[in-house]
């Protein structure tokens, strides 16, 4: 039997949760690098005597990074195999870690940055293709939002760790432990982690059938599993190709897949970055405004679970079409309540959870839309472009406020910016192979 569709199909083995559970330590790593170079930012200033603006350039030089990686690594992962670029990832990540750890300028530490970004980038994109592919098609919602819950924990973990550590042994040594648990992540995945059966399928490299065996015995499927058919390939572009995206068979959904990742990116950063500050411009305290930034955080780990708890009874692209629309509308209850702050506060959570419940949607539909061969390339550069809207997001809403928006006009751009990616889901498909009926399709945890 095909191993796509047996894995499809069958219940999902502890192993299959072992190599979810991977995955959520790599995205984990991802919130934890974001929140370091946040809590690091005191210290760095002082040391480096940096301006404002110096600063605002350092904390945006990770995102640089992850969108160049997230755009160059994919289409390598498609074409030279997706655990073998994955573990290159992770080795870039660790030396950037490792090297920011030892910087004696500003220029070095946001050179460093940079090179963390690029592995981190290129973690993204390959981790959430082989979540999603060993994930069961009525599991796969669910395994795809537990792996970007991981970013949450490891933002929250990654935070408090930096509390710690920067007043005990200076603001390196939290680049250190990230280098280190860099190395950790590097084990596991070398161990845990099979190549993708997907990519397998498709590339076909000498000895595929044998690997293809040996991955489904440690997964333990019933039964003689093979390769079965290759996957069909679009026409008129190699595959793995980035052109590919932009031909005529991808064309339309990969514009409407990098317009949900700019908007939902650009208000998740936009929620995540700004509301302490725009709490207190609408008349809370200081400390109010740092628990409504809490009360965002909180909720999000909740937010990509219970978008995955639902994939498991309604189809993936319309629960996330809900959650976009939702999203939208308590950014703007939320901020119209600052008058009544336990008010304020529990919609503060909802935002939180809806908006992480939407980045989990996305982390979901991206593989769907893609063949097997160009998978990577067309969830990494969706990952990139969104990355994008995460950098313009600061910036923009600064110059904003700047130019004398209140925050309430802010919240309401914002959240008719979100609506945008809605408008965009209604018309993204999924891929199908040729001859393939919808009623072969999974009925929930899958695009459409």
């Amino acid at each position: 039997m095909d191993i796509r569709t047996t894995i499809d199909t069958s219940r999902m083995s502890a192993r299959q949760w072992v190599i979810v559970a991977v995955a959520t330590f790599l995205n984990a790593l991802d919130g934890y690098d974001v929140l370091a170079m946040a809590f690091t930012a005191t210290a760095v200033t002082e040391e480096f005597g940096l301006s404002g603006s110096q600063l605002g350039w350092l904390l945006s030089a990770g995102l640089i990074g992850m969108a160049v990686g997230s755009l160059a690594l994919g289409p390598f992962a498609d074409r030279h195999g997706r655990r073998r670029i994955l573990l290159l990832a992770l080795v870039v990540n660790a030396l950037g870690l490792f090297l920011s750890s030892t910087a004696g300028s500003v220029l070095e530490l946001g050179l460093w940055r940079v090179v963390t970004g690029l592995g981190v980038g290129g973690i993204l994109a390959s981790a959430t293709v082989l979540t999603s592919e060993y994930a069961s098609a009525r599991r796969r919602g669910m395994a795809v939002s537990i792996f970007t819950a991981g970013y949450g924990v490891g933002a929250t973990l990654g935070g408090m760790g930096a509390t710690q550590l920067i007043p005990a042994l200076g603001w390196r040594s939290v680049f250190l432990v990230g280098g280190l648990l860099t190395v950790v992540a590097l084990a596991l995945t070398a161990a845990l982690l099979p190549e993708s059966v997907d990519w397998l399928r498709t590339r076909r490299p000498a000895g595929a059938q044998e690997r293809v065996a040996r991955i489904a015995g440690r997964l333990g499927l019933r039964g003689e599993v093979g390769l079965g058919p290759a996957p069909a390939t679009g026409a008129g572009a190699p595959r793995g190709a980035v052109a590919t995206l932009l031909g005529p068979r991808y064309r339309t959904a990969s514009l409407l897949l990098w317009a949900s990742f700019f908007v939902i990116m650009f208000g998740f950063y936009f929620a995540n970055s700004w509301t302490p500050r725009l709490l207190v411009e609408s008349g809370m305290s200081e400390r109010q405004g740092i628990v409504g930034g809490l009360m965002l955080t909180m909720g999000g780990t909740f937010g990509s679970l219970l978008y995955g708890a639902l994939t498991t009874r309604w189809e993936a692209r319309a629960t996330l079409m809900a959650f976009t629309v939702l999203s939208a509308l308590t950014l703007v209850l939320f901020i119209t309540t600052t008058g009544v702050p336990l008010l304020a506060f529990a919609s503060g959570v909802l935002v939180g959870m809806l908006i992480n419940g939407c980045i989990a949607g996305l982390y979901t539909v991206a593989p769907q839309v893609y063949e097997p061969g160009v998978r990577t390339t067309g969830v990494g550069w969706g990952i990139g472009v969104g990355r994008a809207g995460a950098i313009l997001a600061p910036i923009a809403v600064g110059a904003l406020l700047d130019a004398g928006w209140t925050p309430t006009a802010l919240y309401l751009g914002v959240a008719a910016v979100v609506v945008l990616a809605a408008l965009a889901l209604v018309r993204l498909r999924p891929h199908e192979e040729p001859g393939e009926a919808p009623a072969e399709r999974a009925p929930s945890g899958a695009v459409g």
